[in-house]
């Protein structure tokens, strides 16, 4: 299932050696000997959710290989970041594996990651915000893997018992306090939201603003509508009508809304699959996350299908990718692994298919992706944990310290 929360260990090393564990120290300049033999031997990482999108990616990779005479080992990692880092530092990477967005820019920028954007048969079919989430120094590196976006889940049972009706779903910020203080009662919180950014972030997107510029290259979060969001937020867990999931002894949102300790959740699509497998008795909906001062927005969530710059086998490794993107596929996917294609001209057969994600779908046209510019993980862990004290903290000040972190690892005031 995918999370958003961010793990703390960067490359399973300290920050300091950040810069060659990660990167490597490969000249980006000089590549290795290619393999052109008929028959190629390629080996693939990944860090999968569960059962199901480790049999899909093994199917996909096999099919591959019995048309093309080559064979993909599928390796699956305990702690990819952990992994791929050694392996860069090594001389024998993985030659495709799992890139998530938070990282690429790290591995671009040390030259572990081959740049083969120019060479993707659909390249314009992919939504622009994540083929941007893949590009560095303008060059796209990597095609996106999938999507997920965020939406609002409602217990249908307890929306019906709290006197509330379709009509009343929330359009706007003052509407979400409003259905979230009555559906608070008989030992029910309103809403749960991790505390973490990658959900909350949401509020920033809808107030107008972000915590950088579009350009990542200047810190913004010290913007006046960030601080109003992140007050408006504080605002609900004062009025006890929104609790982090810890203290509703569950480990994320998804989880104390299938047991219906809270009557509504901010999750994103992977929810579907762990409200079939956990909580198949907890009947729900999902809607469009309300506007803000600033208008509709969620965040957007992705991995790329990276490839090795010193593997042996970039032409396979391309064209593997090519197959493992396909129309055909990117749907297949999407059925079993609960994602959805990263493809914009799937959007709409993707929803005739799922009727009930249509929330989601419909979120990626004013979604958020993280802060992923190079460096910037650590702060933004940081941030996650400032935000587990929120209710007792000054927002201002919150996105003070996280508006001066940034800006030692970005640079300029951005303000």
């Amino acid at each position: 299932m995918r999370r958003t929360t961010l793990p703390l260990a960067v490359c399973g090393l300290s920050l300091s050696l950040l810069a060659t564990a990660c990167s490597s120290g490969f000249d980006k300049s000089e590549g290795p000997a290619q393999d052109s033999s008929g028959k190629q031997q390629l080996k693939m990482l990944i860090a999968t959710s569960g059962n199901a999108e480790t049999s899909a990616v093994k199917a996909a990779a096999a099919a591959w290989a019995k048309a093309t005479g080559n064979s993909v080992t599928v390796d699956i990692a305990q702690n990819i970041d952990q992994q791929l880092g050694q392996s860069f530092a090594g001389s024998n990477p993985p030659d495709v594996f799992y890139t998530s967005a938070d990282q690429f820019s790290t591995y671009a920028k040390g030259g572990s990651l081959y740049a083969y954007g120019g060479k993707l048969k659909d390249r314009d079919a992919y939504s622009p915000a994540l083929t941007r989430a893949f590009t560095y120094d303008d060059t796209l590196y990597c095609a996106p893997k999938d999507q997920s976006t965020l939406g609002l889940a409602v217990n249908t049972a307890l929306w019906k018992k709290a006197g509330l009706t379709d009509a009343d779903y929330p359009k706007t910020w003052d509407d979400l306090e409003a259905v979230a203080k009555k559906l608070t009662k008989d030992g029910v919180t309103g809403l749960s939201v991790n505390a973490d950014y990658n959900q909350l972030g949401a509020f920033f997107k809808q107030s107008g603003s972000w915590l950088t510029s579009p350009d990542q290259k200047k810190m913004t979060a010290g913007d006046k509508a960030n601080v109003a969001a992140l007050t408006y937020v504080k605002k609900l867990l004062t009025e006890g009508v929104l609790k982090f999931p810890k203290d509703l002894d569950s480990g994320w949102g998804g989880e104390a809304f299938g047991k219906g300790k809270a009557a509504m959740t901010i999750e994103g699509n992977w929810l579907a699959g762990a409200m079939r497998k956990d909580f198949p008795d907890t009947a729900y909906t999902v809607v469009p996350l309300p506007a803000g001062p600033g208008g509709k927005g969620t965040m957007a969530f992705t991995n790329c299908w990276g490839i090795a710059a010193k593997s042996k086998h970039q032409a396979a490794a391309v064209d593997l990718v090519n197959e493992l993107t396909s129309d055909n596929n990117q749907l297949k996917f999407a059925k079993t692994v609960g994602v959805m294609p990263s493809k914009k001209t799937l959007l709409e057969t993707y929803k005739q298919q799922n009727p009930d994600s249509a929330a989601w779908a419909d979120g990626t046209a004013t979604a958020q992706l993280p802060v992923n510019a190079p460096g910037m993980r650590q702060v933004m862990a940081q941030f996650n944990t400032s935000l587990a004290q929120l209710a007792s903290s000054d927002p201002a000040k919150l996105l003070a310290d996280l508006q001066k972190n940034g800006e030692s690892v970005l640079g300029g005031s951005g303000r």
